[in-house]
């Protein structure tokens, strides 16, 4: 039987928000939607928090949150899921964003399906979907190609493919930020250092490529709204009270 663990990456000193883990949206802190949200997957075996704060970690508990304690001196979101998973048993580890408060359990539960089919498993998966005209030059929205097998070929903030007809969206998807990897081939990727095309995207899943991955794109339609700034929160409010939730 195939063993699933979501891990939740939850720092307080953001640089662009601190504090934002606990910052209270339509009344309920971040970092609980997140995890009240992720907890209604039919996939996960367990679900838990990963944090470097005692704030975070007391805050989680206070709710019935599983969390666990890493170390404070971690370069990413995925050594911190690393670190929390390594003496666990697990077969698939899902990064979670700690950003995104409105995330659909059946995200979860698409992420996944891939490692259960017949056949070679991915090494990770991943989720898109199809790209904006109007986020096509925007560099805060990473986009991505694929092949007919449904792998990624690259990941860019720049418009890709290049192409000589201004703004065309052929073959270029929007990247939403769920991961999923076979956990041996997390501790591979957390086990080398970041390399040049990595730094130079500043994208982490360009690590995996060059480790020659394969990362299966799963689409969907819905978009990630996630909470970047403290502006972001009265937008998250809005949508939350359209559907009947805040």
């Amino acid at each position: 039987m195939m063993r699933t663990i979501g891990v939740i990456p939850a720092r307080y000193a953001s640089t662009r928000f601190p504090g934002k883990p606990l910052e209270l949206i339509a009344g309920k802190a971040l970092i609980q939607r997140v995890y009240e949200g992720a907890s209604l997957s039919k996939s996960l075996d367990k679900l838990i928090v990963a944090t470097d704060d005692q704030r975070i970690f007391n805050f989680v508990e206070s709710f019935g949150g599983d969390v666990v304690m890493t170390s404070n001196d971690l370069q990413t979101g995925s050594d911190r899921v690393w670190q929390a998973v390594e003496a666990m048993d697990a077969d698939i580890v899902i990064n979670i964003q700690g950003d995104e408060p409105l995330i659909s359990p059946s995200w979860l539960d698409n992420i996944v399906a891939p490692f259960k089919k017949q056949g070679e498993a991915p090494e990770m998966v991943t989720l898109a979907k199809p790209i904006l005209s109007s986020e096509l030059k925007d560099k805060n929205v990473v986009k991505l190609i694929k092949n007919k097998n449904n792998n990624a070929i690259y990941f860019s903030r720049f418009p890709i493919p290049f192409s000589r007809f201004e703004g065309s969206l052929s073959g270029c998807f929007k990247h939403i930020g769920l991961y999923a990897y076979q956990k041996k081939f997390l501790k591979k990727f957390c086990a080398q250092e970041p390399t040049s095309l990595e730094k130079a995207e500043s994208l982490e899943q360009l690590r995996a490529l060059y480790l020659g991955a394969k990362i299966r794109v799963i689409e969907v339609d819905e978009d990630a709204i996630g909470v970047d700034h403290p502006s972001d929160i009265k937008k998250v409010e809005d949508i939350l009270m359209k559907k009947g939730l805040a």
